[in-house]
């Protein structure tokens, strides 16, 4: 199995089969409007700009499960990030990313790549403390602990690499170049 076995809505509702951007490397993130990490929309737009003739592709997935932090519906999410922001990449409609209504794009991913810390500081510590708490809910079935958790997915479908939001942008950038 692979990124390709999956098909996903389009903002209008239609499917779109991820099979549509095979051979292209992919960066996969679920993202949020009102997050401390809403800011991450500038360098994925730069990255996006600079990469994307090389075969790059950033999928974007609105997601409300954080801390209500995506209240917005897909057509409002999207005008704030293409007016705020100034995106170009995919948005997808608004999804869930944790418990039984999870996608099943996002609960693959991250079975692929599971969740292996924060790292460390003060802001991780916060972080860690809000993500425990607001994952409860979701028990076993918690696959991602915050906004803007982005996985990389190399030309073959293949997931590569998982960055936590707490992740440097810079080191994020590098990972995409390097499997381009």
């Amino acid at each position: 199995m692979n990124i390709y076995d999956f098909t996903v809505k389009a903002q209008d509702g239609s499917d779109v089969s991820l099979a549509d951007y095979k051979g292209k490397v992919l960066l996969v993130v679920n993202t949020a409007t009102g997050c401390g990490f809403t800011p991450h929309y500038d360098p994925l737009e730069a990255m996006y700009k600079d990469l994307k003739d090389q075969g790059f592709e950033i999928l974007d997935f609105p997601c409300n499960q954080f801390a209500n932090q995506a209240p917005g519906s897909d057509e409002e999410i999207h005008s704030f990030c293409t007016l705020k922001f100034g995106t170009e990449f995919p948005q997808f409609q608004k999804i869930d990313v944790n418990g039984e209504t999870a996608d099943p794009l996002f609960a693959w991913l991250a079975t692929e790549k599971p969740f292996e810390g924060f790292g460390k500081g003060l802001k991780v510590m916060a972080l860690k403390k809000f993500s425990d708490m607001n994952n409860k809910t979701f028990g076993d079935k918690a696959y991602i602990k915050w906004n803007f958790t982005k996985f990389l997915v190399d030309r073959e479908g293949n997931v590569i690499a998982r960055f936590e939001p707490t992740t440097d942008m810079k080191e994020v950038r590098k990972a995409v170049e390097a499997a381009l």
